[in-house]
């Protein structure tokens, strides 16, 4: 009886048929021998990382098939923050969630990261930005004048309000707090007698039970229960700095091109599916924990008095557009978005 071995090795297709399976195995096999390793470190501690980036990682690992593997490092675990760019840059990490200014970004418009004052009133502010407004161009320009280094994307995060010891219900109130904030919001808001404290991510709610910190000025509301933070406060300001973090994937230059295009794609799609889910994440905790949260007195500083904050932002606006030609495309990009969404009215902008 002949077969199907037996006639293949007749009809000489036996020998095609083997290199045709062995072709298309080899690469699974190649893949599952050594896959791409990358170690990736983000500005967040466990419990916000679990919202952040864990799961598109997760997702991402499980989609490359053993081709590829990221490990997810938080906050300070391997390389301090403010240390992120130098390392990724040596390639002692391969890949970094952060924002551009807490990472001490050495382009221009690293100030422009993480929370610039009231540059954005809503999350979704950001994206808009970066996708229609030009911004994607400006940091792929910023980022291809430094060696070692790729800039892959940008997306929202969410507002930066004030959580504190005691009551904020005037800018007076903001006179000698010491506060946990970003560089560039540090940097504006001691003009109104706010001490900015820098430091490591894990010792911030020990820092506001010794009083080493009289507040925070870091995140919205969700994270202030998410991480723990509501539990050694008492209070929650309404009134924010901005209305969303600017936040970035980067990778070092060298690591990111030994990847593969199709890996390339799935990360970036990755990044994509975190942004989405920070939208509705966010979205939905600023007013789930205003309204049950149960744990942090709202206080809220009138609209009149707040102007004042809003106004001296343009003029600090003013003051960065002076320190480069890219700087003050950003801030002019940042000046015409803000006119046309007070034009287009609610609910873009409302008053």
């Amino acid at each position: 009886m002949t077969n199907r071995r037996d006639f293949l090795k007749k009809a000489g297709l036996a020998t095609a048929a083997t290199v045709g399976a062995t072709t298309l195995a080899a690469p699974y096999v190649h893949a599952q021998r050594r896959p791409i390793r990358w170690r990736l470190q983000t500005y967040a501690g466990p419990a916000l990382a679990a919202h952040v980036i864990k799961p598109s990682i997760d997702a991402f690992n499980k989609a490359a098939n053993g081709e590829m593997e990221i490990e997810l490092y938080y906050a300070d675990q391997l390389v301090p923050t403010g240390e992120l760019f130098r390392a990724m840059q040596r390639g002692t990490i391969d890949a970094v969630q952060s924002d551009d200014d807490s990472i001490n970004a050495p382009v221009d418009v690293s100030v422009f990261g993480g929370y610039f004052p009231f540059a954005s009133r809503y999350s979704l502010d950001v994206p808009a930005l970066f996708h229609h407004y030009g911004l994607k161009e400006i940091w792929e320009e910023a980022y291809g004048e430094i060696d070692g280094v790729t800039w892959l994307g940008s997306g929202a995060w969410d507002p930066c309000n004030f959580v504190t010891r005691d009551p904020i219900r005037s800018l007076d109130d903001l006179q000698g707090k010491r506060v946990f904030t970003f560089p560039t919001a540090g940097r504006f808001l001691s003009r109104f007698g706010v001490v900015p404290v820098t430091l490591p991510w894990e010792d911030i709610e020990v820092a506001m039970q010794t009083r080493e910190l009289d507040g925070i000025a870091w995140a919205g509301i969700t994270e202030a229960y998410t991480v723990g933070w509501a539990d050694v406060s008492n209070y929650y300001l309404t009134n924010n700095i901005s209305g969303a973090w600017a936040g970035s994937y980067f990778a070092n230059t060298e690591r990111w091109n030994e990847v593969p295009e199709h890996l390339q794609v799935l990360f970036k799609l990755c990044m994509d599916s975190s942004h989405y889910y920070r939208q509705h994440w966010y979205w939905w905790g600023e007013a789930h924990y205003r309204t049950t949260g149960g744990k942090l007195e709202l206080t809220s500083i009138p609209e009149s008095e707040w102007q004042r904050l809003e106004d001296e932002a343009l003029a600090f606006w003013d003051e960065i557009a002076q320190e480069s030609e890219r700087s003050a495309r950003v801030v002019q990009i940042l000046k015409d978005y803000r006119q046309t969404m007070q034009q287009a009215g609610p609910p873009y902008r409302y008053g």
